[in-house]
């Protein structure tokens, strides 16, 4: 009598058990997960490319406070860095539009509405010198590590390449450099030094034998 009575209970058991089993067996580790934000959850999206994975087309940066701190996971190597140059072998005229540098705010690069007027004049510049090209020099102040101010001198490299590219100049003409906060204009620890650092120069490029 007793095994008689037990027999349904084993039986439900075992039902369960593999029931179990299956369902293990069905499950496998998400993949291309998002975390929806202030839930702790991850929604899994098949297909879409996962938001932690290096996709290459340039410099991932974590943190913030540019001119101040950050992380970079491609570290950039130390010395100027190109972007875009299309103008190797030309002549570097660093005086010419030396007045015309512009000046941005604390981790920032955006153009600032006062700094509009000296890119209008690299325009004209260029628009009266059709052979010449010119070369957008970003720069920052010495806070922070190296690798971001090196990011952070090409957004503000790129933001006065794209002003000059509004204006109706060739994007073939302007070229691109970051030099990070390795090339201070003024060596002091404060704000007055900090501010002529953060920077855009605009180095005239004109063809060899010219």
């Amino acid at each position: 009598m007793m095994n008689m009575k037990l027999s349904p209970i084993f039986q439900a058991i075992t039902v369960g058990a593999a029931l179990m089993l299956a369902g293990a067996g069905c499950r496998h580790t998400p993949v291309n997960t998002t975390v929806v934000p202030g839930s702790g959850r991850q929604v899994i999206r098949p297909g879409m490319p996962n938001p932690n994975q290096d996709m290459g087309g340039g410099t991932r940066v974590r943190g913030g406070g540019g001119d101040n701190s950050g992380v970079n996971m491609n570290p950039i190597p130390p010395g100027p860095v190109p972007l875009g140059s299309g103008h190797e072998g030309w002549n570097a005229n660093t005086e010419a539009l030396a007045a015309q540098t512009i000046h941005f705010d604390y981790d920032k690069s955006a153009i600032r509405a006062s700094e509009e007027s000296k890119l209008n004049a690299v325009a004209d510049y260029l628009r009266a010198h059709p052979t010449h090209a010119v070369r957008v020099d970003g720069n920052c102040d010495e806070r922070g590590t190296e690798e971001y101010n090196r990011s952070l001198g090409e957004r503000r490299a790129l933001s006065g390449r794209e002003y000059l590219i509004r204006q109706g100049i060739d994007p073939t003409r302007v070229d691109t450099e970051t030099y990070g906060k390795d090339k201070p204009v003024a060596n002091g620890h404060d704000e007055s030094a900090w501010s002529q650092n953060r920077r855009d120069e605009f180095v005239v490029l004109t063809p060899p034998g010219q």
